[in-house]
């Protein structure tokens, strides 16, 4: 005990049973109790044990950390959800914020779902790493479910990596793993007991030799040596992967044998039902692949990965395409609740808020009877090398790249061209039809429309990549038409406001931001005159260097590699 700054604290030692902490604290509470002293507890958490539920509250940079206690029922975490939301609202706290232009964001936190069981031994994923596998091999062919949940800062040097955004040969080495996690799981000399392989692992008899040689046989073991050292980032982290097995059965400690799967790809969102549709989505996606596993080989996206699905639309439509396969499955097994009715199946409408969430329109115009819609679209974060500074050595995050989607509805081949600063933009057709595609019904756009992406140096910091090009701010969109050698019209984005005004505080609310935001786009300010269709660049050029027919960047047009902007 001491007393220090008007306080009395209590130092809690290590403990390695918890029967001993509880004496202890039961003590100190009752002593407390009847001296009518408030202490202050400070030391050594409990030792873990399967028997006690813990919430923990970190302070974190920029937010709070919440690590709340595992639940067993969907009623369990409906009221723990919404619970910690209301409490939290209470306290002043919230989910998202208002960035000073308008722009509406969450605070960067995670809402990392981990999946397991009430002990080590009942982990689903002890039990059947097959489910491990398909659970990141689903993720790795349906993209969306990587970008759309996640928050701003995404890429390979991000909080959580794709296991495809590190080491090239990364899915080579995944395949190899895949197949070594097929063998092992058919050999009968391995002991796929987890039960009985923990209990030996807590024993004390064994030598290392013996241990050793058990482990080499052991379900748990191989599974964790086989995938550890490949969910990883591009420096070998195995923490900040998307997939986490840190708390799986992790070598280092007792504590890092849980038997926990930790999701780290989900951001917090601003409500709590969207957080239950979070979790509803991946339980239902363990129990499709706890009955039919997933076994597909492994996606060499390449370029498409970021080319595509950091664009509104094809990450929607990616969306769908998972909608639709969970609710073949529950349209199969005839999935029913504890109350023996039904289990809904999944509306697409149910994630349109997460989509106009991560992906805000930006402005919307007509003209010539074409309908212009203009999204923010996902950049990556790249972190850049080491720099001296004046705490030491540094380096910065380079956020000067930002990227737009434009739909278009209602072109006419052969004739109509949108520009962006003069550079064609390249306009591809979706799989489908529906959010994203500048339709306000969610039922589906028409046919014709079409989606393009736009990368453009829209800030000037100290330090970033390519230092000699300028910001290309603001975008002037053109509908051309290539007929008459004119422009039909079109709209201009501004990344600040185009008064340059300097805001020096938030916007208070939803209304407040969406005024700024709405400050930036004009509709109107297109290119006048007759265009110079002579100068435009070859259609190999925008879509990038490579050889082949469908180029490196083929949705994507960088208008760095056209325009160095103004400085």
């Amino acid at each position: 005990m001491e007393q220090r700054e008007g306080h009395l604290f209590a130092f809690l030692p290590p403990l390695q049973r918890l029967e001993d902490a509880v004496d202890l604290l039961a003590a100190i509470e009752s002593a407390a109790a009847e001296t009518g002293t408030k202490v202050v507890l400070e030391g050594y958490a409990p030792p873990g044990d399967p028997r006690t539920k813990t919430i923990t509250v970190t302070p974190d940079p920029g937010v709070i950390e919440v690590n709340v206690m595992p639940t067993s029922s969907w009623d369990e975490l409906e009221e723990l959800t919404t619970t910690l939301f209301d409490d939290a609202r209470h306290a002043g706290l919230a989910t998202e914020k208002f960035d000073t232009d308008g722009t509406h964001t969450g605070t960067g936190g995670g809402n990392h779902i981990t999946l397991g069981g009430s002990t080590p031994a009942e982990s689903p994923m002890l039990r059947r790493p097959d489910l491990l596998r398909s659970l990141i091999t689903f993720w790795q062919h349906h993209p969306g479910l990587s970008y759309v949940f996640s928050g701003k800062f995404i890429g390979p040097t991000s909080q959580s990596p794709r296991v495809d955004e590190g080491r090239p040969e990364t899915l080579y080495e995944l395949e190899l793993a895949f197949s070594e996690l097929d063998a092992m799981l058919a050999d009968a000399q391995v002991n796929h007991d987890p039960a009985s392989e923990i209990e030996a692992d807590r024993s004390v008899d064994e030598t290392w030799d013996e241990r050793r040689a058990r482990r080499s046989t052991s379900q748990l073991w191989l599974t964790d040596r086989l995938l550890r050292h490949l969910l990883t980032d591009i420096t070998g982290n195995t923490h900040r992967s998307e997939f986490c097995i840190d708390k799986l059965y992790s070598p280092d400690s007792e504590r890092g044998r849980l038997g926990l799967l930790e999701m780290r790809g989900f951001e917090m969102p601003p409500h709590p039902r969207l957080s239950l549709l979070q979790a509803a989505l991946v339980r239902t996606l363990v129990a499709r692949f706890w009955d039919e596993p997933y076994r597909a080989p492994l996606i060499n996206w390449g370029t498409r990965l970021h080319d595509r699905f950091l664009l509104p639309a094809f990450a929607a439509a990616d969306l769908r395409d998972v909608v639709a396969d969970l609710n073949r499955y529950l349209a199969e097994t005839a999935a029913e609740g504890p109350d023996g009715t039904a289990v809904p199946q999944f509306d697409e409408a149910w994630f349109n808020p997460f989509l106009e969430f991560r992906f805000p329109r930006l402005g919307e115009v007509d003209v010539a009877g074409v309908h212009l819609e203009l999204r923010q679209a996902i950049e990556p974060w790249h972190v850049l090398g080491e720099e001296v500074s004046l705490t030491g050595t540094s380096r910065y995050v380079d956020s000067s790249v930002e990227r737009v989607q434009i739909a278009v509805q209602g072109l006419v081949e052969g004739r109509h061209v949108v520009t962006c600063n003069g550079v064609p933009v390249p306009l591809v057709s979706t799989a489908g039809a529906g959010w994203g595609l500048g339709s306000e019904s969610t039922a589906g756009a028409p046919a014709s429309a079409k989606v393009g992406g736009v990368r453009f140096r829209a800030w000037a910091p100290p330090s970033a990549l390519h230092p000699t090009i300028g910001i290309h701010s603001p975008l002037v969109f053109d509908l051309v038409d290539t007929w008459n050698g004119t422009s039909l019209g079109g709209f201009t984005y501004h990344v600040v406001h185009p008064g340059g005004r300097a805001y020096d505080d938030y916007p208070v609310n939803a209304a407040a931001a969406e005024s700024r935001r709405a400050s930036r786009f004009h509709a109107h300010g297109h290119t006048t005159g007759p265009i110079d269709m002579t100068g435009w660049p070859t259609t190999q050029a925008l879509i990038g260097p490579q050889s082949t027919a469908t180029g490196e960047y083929p949705v994507t047009v960088d208008l760095r590699r056209f325009d160095r902007g103004h400085r």
